[in-house]
């Protein structure tokens, strides 16, 4: 019993203390006017035990930012509309260090006199030493210029030549042994264009002006090929002497080589004189030609001629 009035005093007491908390102070307004709730609240709040602090999210750490890409150029770069220039493509003929030479057309055959005033055409140099050139003094001793000419039945070729001293005692086969003039023709030139050896097509023909003398027999010889060499008697030259100087002009028929002549055709081509100045003696001393590095076994080193109309 004694139990239950003191447990009736106890909260007889708490409820005073309560009530007393909320009368005002010293006849004042309270200056706020809490609820129940929040009072409540705040009283349960001092029972609650205070939860602990949980640790700080540490962040993990970001993905680096993207590389910047430089924003794509709303303006196209243009484009060039103007097309380049091609270059042309044109037929380049073929060449060789014995030079390149053009034969002219005689619609009727020229007087075969010795003279070549009415030959057409250019006037080409011969005085390139290619044998002996310590027994050449000077171009008065041994000089040469030519022209060539073609028509349907010969190839025609004139010479003129400077020489101080006449000498020919030779014949056939040994005709160059003293002043004559040769012919070096290639009847097949693409056929064989790097052949450096004589073939049955290339023709080397060789021609005297005239033994003692220009006034004397003429004397033509063909060396090669060799199937086929021995004098000629087709072969028409005419000679015109004058104190250190001859003129020759020499008609050779297309036959003779095994070709049938048309415009344009081309043939490895060079001419060549030889020189004497030995009284009594057979001998070839010195050589000028159209082709500065002239070897006889070798085409290659020869000219290139064409019959233009």
């Amino acid at each position: 019993m004694k139990h239950k009035i003191s447990l009736w005093v106890g909260m007889s007491v708490l409820i005073l203390v309560a009530l007393a908390c909320n009368l005002p102070v010293g006849g004042g307004q309270p200056t706020a006017q809490p609820t129940p709730n929040a009072t409540l609240t705040a009283l349960f709040a001092l029972l609650t035990p205070v939860a602990t602090t949980s640790p700080p999210v540490v962040a993990s750490p970001t993905a680096a930012p993207p590389t910047a890409v430089p924003p794509t150029p709303t303006t196209a770069v243009a484009s060039p509309t103007a097309t380049l220039p091609q270059p042309t493509l044109t037929a380049t003929p073929l060449l060789r260090t014995g030079g390149s030479f053009k034969a002219v057309y005689f619609s009727t055959p020229p007087k075969l006199d010795g003279v070549w005033d009415e030959w057409p055409g250019s006037a080409y140099s011969c005085e390139n030493v290619v044998f002996g050139a310590k027994e050449r003094k000077n171009r008065e001793d041994l000089g040469c210029s030519f022209r060539v000419g073609w028509d349907s039945t010969y190839l025609y070729v004139a010479y003129k030549i400077y020489d101080d001293t006449y000498v020919q005692e030779a014949s056939g086969a040994d005709l160059y042994k003293g002043d004559s003039v040769e012919i070096l023709l290639d009847a097949d030139l693409y056929g064989d264009w790097n052949s450096q050896v004589l073939s049955g097509d290339d023709y080397q023909l060789g021609i005297s002006l005239g033994r003692p003398d220009p006034e004397g027999t003429k004397d033509v010889y063909l060396w090669f090929p060799r199937a086929k060499a021995g004098s000629r008697d087709d072969v028409k030259v005419a000679v015109a002497a004058q104190e250190g100087l001859y003129r020759v002009e020499v008609a050779v028929p297309w036959g003779l080589f095994g070709v049938k002549p048309a415009t344009n055709q081309q043939f490895g081509f060079a001419v060549s004189a030889s020189d004497n100045d030995k009284p009594g003696e057979k001998v070839q001393q010195s050589m000028v030609s159209s082709a500065p590095f002239r070897r006889l076994t070798d085409p290659t080193t020869w000219g290139i001629l064409t019959l233009t109309r």
